[in-house]
C-alpha cells in the first residue's frame, strides 16, 4: 500500500484525493493533508473515508509515515518544501512545475534526489504527446513551440498581465500575450502554463522552448498545441480541455495525469515510454 500525503486541497488537491478515497486508484492510501489554509484541508478531509490526519503545518506533515507527498498547491509551495521533502525519505510529485525551471531548482532537487535515494514524479500535466517529445528527444529536437490557447478568465491575475497593463475582461476577439522561452513564460504566468514547464524538460530544455500564450474569448477549453521538429520527423499534438469546475486556470486533465502517475507508481505494470 502507498502511504501519500497531499499539500494543497485546491481543485486539483480535491480530485487527486477523491478519486484516492474512492479506490479508483488501487494499493493507494492518502494518510495526510495540509493546506496553508487550515478551513480547506478541514473540509477536504470530511469528504473523504477514511478521514486523512490534518497536518497543523509542513513540519508535522513531515513527520508522517509516508511514502510520497504530492505538491498540488503552487510554485512557492515547490520551492518551500521539495527539498525537504526528500531529505525526509519520501519522494516527490510536483503539479506545479513551473517551479523548476528558476532558480536552478530541478538541479538541485536532482542532486538532493540521488544523495537520498528518492524519486521525483511529474506527471505529463494537461497535454498529449510528452511520451513522443521524450523519445524524440534523443535522436535529436530542432524545435519545439508550445501554443496555450485559454478564455481571457483562464489568464486573469497572471503577473505578466499586470506589469504590462493589459485588461483581460475587455478582450474581444483572440489576441497573443506573449511570446517567448518557456523559462520566462513560467515566472509570468505561474498558473497557467506548467504544461510547458514539462514539454521542457522532456525536450529542448527551457531556454529553446517556445511558449505562446493567446486568450481567447470564443473558446469554453483550455487548449494546448504541441509542434516540434527533429531527426525523428515532426510532431503536431492539439489537446481541448475542459477546466477543473471550480478554477478555470487548472485543465481537468492536470488532475487525471496525477492520478494516473500515482497508479504507475503503486502498480507492477507500465505502459508508455
Amino acid at each position: 500500500m502507498l502511504r501519500v500525503g497531499l499539500i494543497g486541497c485546491g481543485s486539483i488537491g480535491t480530485v487527486l484525493a477523491r478519486a484516492i478515497g474512492e479506490d479508483v486508484v488501487k494499493r493507494v492510501r492518502l494518510d495526510a493533508v495540509y493546506d496553508i489554509d487550515h478551513e480547506k484541508s478541514e473540509e477536504l478531509s470530511q469528504m473523504l473515508h477514511p478521514r486523512p490526519f490534518i497536518a497543523p503545518d509542513f513540519n508535522t506533515l513531515l513527520h508522517q509515515s509516508l511514502d510520497i507527498i504530492i505538491e498540488a498547491a503552487s510554485q512557492e509551495a515547490v520551492t518551500l518544501y521539495g527539498e525537504a521533502i526528500l531529505k525526509a525519505q519520501k519522494d516527490l510529485m510536483i503539479m506545479s512545475v513551473g517551479a523548476l525551471l528558476q532558480n536552478g531548482l530541478l538541479e538541485r532537487l536532482e542532486e538532493t534526489a540521488v544523495k537520498c535515494r528518492r524519486r521525483i514524479y511529474i506527471p505529463s500535466g494537461a497535454v498529449a504527446g510528452i511520451d513522443a517529445i521524450k523519445a524524440a528527444a534523443l535522436g535529436g529536437l530542432e524545435e519545439v513551440t508550445i501554443t496555450t490557447r485559454k478564455p481571457p478568465n483562464g489568464l486573469k491575475g497572471a503577473p505578466f498581465l499586470k506589469e504590462k497593463n493589459i485588461d483581460i475582461e475587455n478582450i474581444t476577439e483572440p489576441v497573443l500575450v506573449y511570446e517567448g522561452p518557456a523559462e520566462e513564460a513560467v515566472r509570468l504566468f505561474p498558473a497557467n502554463v506548467n504544461v510547458a514547464a514539462v514539454l521542457s524538460i522532456a525536450g529542448v530544455g527551457k531556454r529553446k522552448t517556445k511558449v505562446r500564450v493567446i486568450a481567447d474569448p470564443g473558446i469554453d477549453t483550455n487548449q494546448h498545441e504541441i509542434k516540434a521538429k527533429g531527426n525523428f520527423g515532426e510532431l503536431c499534438c492539439v489537446t481541448k480541455n475542459f477546466p477543473c469546475p471550480d478554477n478555470p486556470k487548472t485543465s481537468y486533465l492536470a488532475a487525471l495525469a496525477a492520478i494516473r502517475t500515482l497508479e504507475r507508481i503503486a502498480s507492477v505494470l507500465r505502459i508508455g515510454t
